[in-house]
């Protein structure tokens, strides 16, 4: 059996890169970078602005290559698996998603179907798809803003309209870009609410979100892997890795680490 045709079940996990590295215009981005994820673990890449977050994110969402090194994505190895199949199994929520044309929540979670930014012409879902963006749109927190459109929502309620679009598909994937840029505290607490409420519903969905906000983790997150320089700091289950120690070192700073209830809190040390 090939990379290509493996499965994702206890032996493969759903994300395995190995010694990857990234160049962009002669510079390193990435380097030497080693992990796994598998079903139902929930995993949050920290490190400070431009230090690779972001890329990884790619390369794990099937949007760019490794320089070297090699990625799995369930089961299949980039580079030999076609990328549209791919990213119909991913579900990749990114703040900046454009959305040009005043389209209503119902609609922007039914253009996770067919990975577009508008609705089709001529398409129309099934009926199974339209009653599985009910439920996410329930699911969500959206029910009573089903038939808002985009231009009139706020940035948190856009966020959640995104999250219901990027599992419409079912994907068993789920990649979180920074969910909670320009929220305010109380968009924020709830979006995190509900990022926590659906990963106890979905039990075996995988998530990895980039933030460079502890603050912004939700309490559910299981896993970490801290990232310096383009190369990994530390990383395992979130209690053994997300330590004042090892997030000073990997912020370059002094700071000191707390959990309360679940959720993360940082100061500067004294």
């Amino acid at each position: 059996m090939t990379d290509a045709d493996q499965t994702t079940d206890a032996d493969h996990p759903i994300l395995r890169t190995r010694g990857v590295g990234f160049v962009r215009n002669g510079r390193t981005i990435l380097d030497e970078i080693d992990f796994e994820v598998r079903a139902g673990e929930h995993w949050a890449l920290i490190g400070a602005n431009g230090v690779g977050k972001s890329t990884i994110l790619s390369m794990l969402g099937a949007v760019v290559h490794p320089s070297r090194g090699t990625v799995d994505v369930l089961g299949k190895r980039l580079g030999r698996v076609d990328l549209r199949e791919l990213r119909g199994l991913i579900g990749h929520v990114n703040p900046r998603h454009q959305v040009r044309s005043p389209l209503s929540v119902r609609d922007i979670v039914l253009t996770g179907v067919t990975g577009t930014t508008e609705r089709m012409l001529r398409w129309e879902p099934t009926p199974e798809q339209s009653e599985r963006a009910e439920r996410l749109i329930d699911l969500l927190g959206m029910r009573e803003l089903a038939d808002a459109t985009w231009p009139n929502l706020s940035q948190g309620e856009r966020g959640r309209a995104l999250i219901a679009r990027a599992l419409q598909p079912d994907p068993h994937l789920l990649l979180l870009d920074e969910p909670s840029t320009g929220l305010d505290i109380a968009a924020r607490e709830h979006l995190l609410d509900r990022i926590d409420g659906l990963r106890m519903e979905h039990p075996d969905l995988a998530s990895v979100l980039v933030t460079h906000h502890l603050e912004e983790l939700p309490a559910s997150t299981t896993h970490a892997l801290l990232i310096r320089d383009g190369r990994i700091v530390a990383q395992g289950l979130a209690d053994d890795v997300l330590t004042s120690e090892l997030i000073s070192a990997t912020l370059d700073y002094p700071l000191t680490l707390t959990r309360t209830d679940g959720r993360w809190a940082v100061r500067t040390a004294r």
